[in-house]
């Protein structure tokens, strides 16, 4: 008694403690009670009792059990395919005197940056039942599946999610000192096999590290297979439906479904680490790798196959702001052009827009003040507390947002505290769950900045509060605004976490484009898209200038 009574002495109440007593309490609100509520419901029947049911009807119905399968192979196959792609992809653009590789990088990772659902959305307008590709193949007699189903999502989410590999992988090639490749090449190794046996083993736990970004994404992603999936059912789909059904819904059932998720994508970020911490290599770029000048015909034929990937992956994105100047008649686009989309959205769905960016707004004002709170708490003072606060920050990131909007819903909608159905319902998901791009941004370059700074500056009699806004924080600005920027351009492209948590007032541009794009309205559907494209390009371009060039992800 007396140890605890002399370490609550020793506290020092200041600017920090009451931060992270404060953060602690956000957390514990509105991640960590919502996650326990989420818990008790699946193994809480509804007159009160304790219950494994909803469990037993989990792995016992083929119905399912079979969507956990489903997601996983899904996952598993999208994050080979990403793997496959995005390596060489990587290694030959940071590698070869590929022409344009500026324009390939802006390109491959504007694509990661939009919405899935809208990689998906795009490819029904070019591989589904009347789609362009569909029809143009088939008036030449060859006849191509449509969209729809497991190859369609398989499809989608490898274009979409393999930049994460090609991200990773492309910063770790650039930071291998080449001394390494000239060493085994002095020992009589050709290209080939110094690839595999010095270059790859060397930025393994990158490549370890973007796959398991892959798999979490396509674990997670609810508007693709909702979409196009069909008959093809994951698990995501699985919770929404349960939830969301029309005669009443099983909140137990989707409770259920949500911690089976959460359970699955924790074992993979553990095995994940476990890979990592196993093969970890650090090392100073002291002679950085040289680019290779390839003759005229080959840097031709690899620019061209370089360019022919990043647009194929860009694809998305110039079909969804094309077809929204075409004209529609009801669900069917006709001949000629005509901004008719983009005014009947702005007459019926001016609302949606307005929200968007709304929230949007107010979350990013709080992922800022928190996030940079975090951050320094994190990187300066380091300890037990500071290592349970990333792993809360981090949880979110990797929970499909679906489970996040079911579990608010379940804290929140009784009393003593009504939030469901409310703006502040949403934006408290997006705080939470955008969040980590800001704290990691703003951590990397804190530990960049030399401590005696700020030291210097409590020194001279300025309190540490005002010591860290007025010193510490202005030297963190560029790591601030690059998290925040990507943190917006994630949090107006929500969809998984608003669709579950939405109403008639505040519904967003992203739950739009979804029921758009469910009514055949796809007129208004990429007018919308378009909208959210072009706040897109102009946010990343911005981080980029902030940035200088340089790529940062979670």
């Amino acid at each position: 008694m007396s140890k605890i009574i002399d370490k609550v002495k020793n506290i020092k109440f200041d600017f920090w403690f009451i931060s992270k007593v404060t953060i602690f309490a956000i957390f514990g609100l509105f991640l960590v009670y919502p996650f326990f509520s989420l818990f008790l419901r699946s193994i809480i029947s509804p007159d009160g009792n304790f219950t494994l049911k909803n469990f037993n009807t989990f792995f016992t119905y083929k119905y399912y059990y079979t969507t956990l399968g489903r997601s996983l192979l899904v996952s598993t196959i999208t994050t080979v395919l990403a793997v496959l792609i995005g390596v060489p992809f990587a290694y030959v653009i940071t590698r070869y005197n590929v022409w344009g590789k500026r324009i390939i990088n802006i390109m491959v990772i504007m694509s990661l940056m939009s919405p899935p659902f809208i990689g998906a959305y795009s490819w029904i307008m070019l591989l589904g039942r009347n789609g362009l590709f569909t029809n143009f193949l088939g008036s030449i007699g060859i006849n191509v599946p449509t969209i729809y189903g497991f190859a369609g999502i398989i499809l989608v989410f490898t274009l979409k999610f393999y930049p994460f590999v090609f991200i990773y992988v492309s910063g770790a090639l650039n930071s291998i000192d080449a001394s390494l490749e000239e060493a085994a090449e002095s020992l009589g190794s050709n290209k080939f096999i110094r690839i595999l046996n010095v270059t790859l083993p060397v930025i393994l736990p990158t490549i370890a590290a973007g796959a398991i970004m892959v798999f979490m994404s396509s674990l997670a992603d609810f508007g693709t297979p909702m979409l196009i999936g069909e008959g093809y059912k994951v698990l995501p789909v699985l919770v929404y439906e349960e939830y969301m059904s029309e005669i009443g819904g099983n909140a137990g059932m989707a409770a259920t479904l949500s911690i089976v998720i959460v359970l699955f994508s924790t074992m993979v970020l553990l095995y994940q680490k476990w890979v990592v911490d196993k093969r970890q290599y650090n090392m100073s770029a002291l002679r950085p790798p040289k680019t290779i000048n390839l003759r005229k015909v080959p840097r031709i034929i690899v620019s061209l196959i370089s360019f022919a990937i990043a647009t194929f992956t860009f694809l998305p994105q110039i079909v969804v702001v094309v077809t929204s100047f075409i004209k529609t008649s009801g669900p069917i686009f006709v001949r000629g052009f005509s901004l008719d989309s983009y005014r009947t959205i702005f007459y019926k769905l001016g609302r949606n827009i307005t929200n968007t960016f709304v929230f949007a707004s107010i979350a990013i004002v709080a992922i800022v003040i928190i996030g940079i709170i975090i951050a320094y708490l994190i990187v300066r003072k380091s300890g037990k507390s500071s290592q349970i606060l990333d792993v809360l920050v981090m949880f979110p990131y990797v929970i499909p947002g679906a489970v996040l909007g079911i579990s608010l819903l379940l804290a929140f909608n009784k009393q003593p505290l009504i939030l469901a159905g409310t703006p502040l319902i949403m934006i408290i998901a997006y705080t939470i769950r955008k969040m980590p791009y800001t704290v990691r941004s703003s951590s990397a370059i804190l530990q960049q900045v030399d401590p005696s700074v700020e030291e210097a500056s409590i020194s001279l009699g300025v309190s540490p509060m005002k010591s860290f806004f007025k010193v510490t924080v202005r030297l963190m600005m560029p790591g601030i605004v690059s998290g925040a920027i990507l943190s917006w351009i994630s949090t107006i492209n929500e969809l998984s976490s608003s669709i579950m948590l939405y109403t008639g007032r505040t519904a967003t541009i992203s739950v739009a484009i979804y029921t758009e794009v469910v009514r055949a309205s796809f007129g208004t559907a990429a007018a919308l898209g378009s909208i959210l494209t072009i706040a897109t390009i102009i946010s990343f371009l911005i981080f980029n200038v902030i940035s200088k060039g340089r790529v940062s992800v979670v």
